[in-house]
């Protein structure tokens, strides 16, 4: 059988936990910063853990967990 493709737009935008978690970047935070309060500001920063139903659709992206 042939090897599987990951998806370069699933590579870019997430990561794998050593638990199998995916790690994904806050959405919210590329403009439009004056109209949010600044305790929503602070609670866009870092990285989250994706829910476990995205989570599969993920896994299916990337095969090799890359």
């Amino acid at each position: 059988m042939p090897k599987m493709k990951t998806k370069s737009s699933a590579k870019k935008r997430f990561r794998f936990t050593a638990s199998g978690k995916v790690k994904h970047g806050q959405a919210g935070k590329r403009h439009g910063m004056i109209k949010r309060s600044n305790e929503q500001i602070r609670e866009l920063r870092g990285t989250r853990v994706m829910s476990a139903s995205e989570t599969q659709r993920i896994n299916r992206w990337m095969p090799y967990g890359d």
